[in-house]
């Protein structure tokens, strides 16, 4: 069951599982799009057919206008609302708060994640930008050593943000337990990415204590 959700500067769709396991996962978007894009929809209705409850949510540089990319001077915002959305989420869920987005959203969420330990108990990062396209010296792991939240990495082959080799190598500064899903031939939208898959690595991760 979907429905809308807007509370204390969050705004976004609840998915509501027929069949609740107790857990769920806040989700959010990349820079150039919102809560409602592709990949959100579909990886959030596979969380919930799954038992989660889901809540994809638009940050707020988003908010603040309907079109174009983030502001830099607004990152440190869109982090401020990631708390909030997870934290409002956790209100709802008797169990587990698990958290991710796509791009700079992903980025965005595991940034707050380093800053707040008791985030969430697992990200899920789709498509982390790495560095700009054919910028590799411009990494964006500054705070990869201070990470210390199960990370589930799913990456595409083609994807000008970063390889799938650059991203496995950068990821040995996390010293949380992380995986890396490689999908090939996909690009920086995941287009072919399976969520089953997905759920399935992301579980493995979350539930079993071995790095």
């Amino acid at each position: 069951m979907l429905e809308a959700f807007e509370t204390l500067g969050v705004r976004g769709v609840l998915h509501r599982p027929a069949v609740s396991n107790g857990d769920a996962f806040a989700l959010t978007h990349g820079a150039g799009s919102n809560a409602n894009g592709p990949l959100l929809v579909r990886m959030a209705a596979s969380l919930a057919e799954a038992g989660f409850l889901v809540l994809r949510y638009d940050l707020p540089f988003r908010i603040a206008r309907s079109k174009g990319p983030p502001f830099p001077a607004m990152a440190a915002r869109d982090r401020e609302g990631i708390a909030r959305a997870v934290d409002a989420l956790g209100k709802l869920a008797g169990g587990r708060v698990f958290a991710g987005g796509h791009s700079y959203g992903g980025r965005q969420t595991a940034m707050t994640a380093a800053e707040h330990t008791e985030l969430a108990s697992g990200l899920l990062l789709l498509s982390y930008p790495l560095h700009p396209p054919r910028k590799p010296e411009q990494l964006r792991t500054s705070f990869f050593p201070e990470l210390r939240t199960p990370a589930l990495f799913v990456h595409g082959t083609a994807d000008p943000f970063g390889t799938v080799e650059e991203l496995r190598a950068a990821i040995r500064a996390i010293p949380a337990r992380t995986d890396l899903l490689a999908v090939e031939g996909a690009g920086h939208d995941l287009r072919s990415a399976p969520a089953a898959d997905i759920l399935a690595r992301f579980r493995a991760l979350v539930c079993y204590p071995e790095k």
